[in-house]
């Protein structure tokens, strides 16, 4: 049986004092090796085409969400990508987006290093810092991409007026987030809200629906707003492909049964149509 160990310890400490830079605690914590992380280095939850119930299909699914994402990037100009993860997605994004120069932004030193050969790969540079005050001159970029981060942010809007300014005129910014489509309304909803934001480090200000965030974009400036919601093909199929894995006995006890509390949780969240995902992009007018 496995024995709960020193990083186990560590990860439960982390959750009750976050301390200034909730994301970074976060993803110190869990490491370069998640064991529920749908490939190796990913921590994306896939673009599906099927219903998540085939394992194969899974290291396609993390792909082909970032390719989605990176769609609307112009191809040859200078490409940002905010909270990069271990970097594996920007070999993807370098694919998509061929850029004449790409840049990583994240805000977990230990991320950076981890990722430090997939981002080579990519032809791409690390920059330890923060999304809501970014280290980089206006004007600086084509593009800045973020897959999956913005609700980790301290403000979307901080954000928001960040990309803004170091876009150059025409640019876009696209990226994928997680709303609510409405508040929790009773007590099982309410516990099951404040597991989430708890695990993941997140303010309970990041809780928005699609609508605010997209009035967010206007109001920082950006033209031609587009959205989806594509739940149905983001969180359903990826809950039930890792319920299949804990249902088969993957990981140790200690983290079978983390994982499991936390899926039941984000779970009643989903079926209650409470949490849904969103593709966003727009673009910085061109005068």
């Amino acid at each position: 049986m496995s024995q709960i160990t020193r990083q186990n310890v560590r990860h439960a400490v982390a959750m009750l004092r976050f301390g200034r830079r909730p994301a970074a605690t976060v993803y110190d914590s869990i490491g370069s090796s998640f064991f529920l992380a749908l490939d190796d280095g990913w921590l994306n939850l896939g673009m599906w085409e099927g219903d998540g119930s085939d394992p194969a299909e899974a290291p396609v699914a993390v792909r082909r969400l970032v390719r989605e994402v990176a769609a609307p990037l112009a191809a040859g100009g200078a490409v940002l990508d905010v909270g990069n993860g271990l970097a594996v997605q920007d070999v993807e994004i370098a694919g998509v987006a061929l850029p004449s120069r790409l840049t990583a932004l994240n805000i977990t030193m230990s991320q950076l290093r981890a990722g430090a050969a997939s981002l080579a790969a990519a032809g791409g540079q690390g920059v330890n810092g923060d999304a809501c005050r970014m280290p980089f001159a206006a004007r600086s970029f084509d593009g800045v991409i973020s897959v999956e981060a913005a609700f980790h942010f301290p403000s979307r809007r901080t954000f928001f007026d960040e990309a803004f300014r170091v876009l150059r005129p025409g640019g876009v910014l696209t990226f994928s987030d997680v709303p609510v489509m409405r508040m929790p309304s009773d007590a099982r909803e309410v516990l099951a809200g404040i597991a989430m934001l708890r695990l993941w480090g997140i303010h309970r200000r990041a809780a928005a629906t699609p609508s605010a965030i997209t009035g967010a974009l206007a109001s920082a400036g950006f033209a031609d707003v587009r959205s989806r919601l594509v739940g149905d093909r983001v969180i359903g199929p990826a809950f039930r492909h890792v319920w299949r894995r804990l249902e088969a006995g993957e990981g140790g006890a200690p983290e079978r049964f983390a994982a499991r509390t936390m899926l039941h949780q984000a779970q009643l969240l989903w079926d209650r149509g409470i949490l849904e995902y969103q593709l966003l992009s727009a673009r910085k007018p061109a005068r």
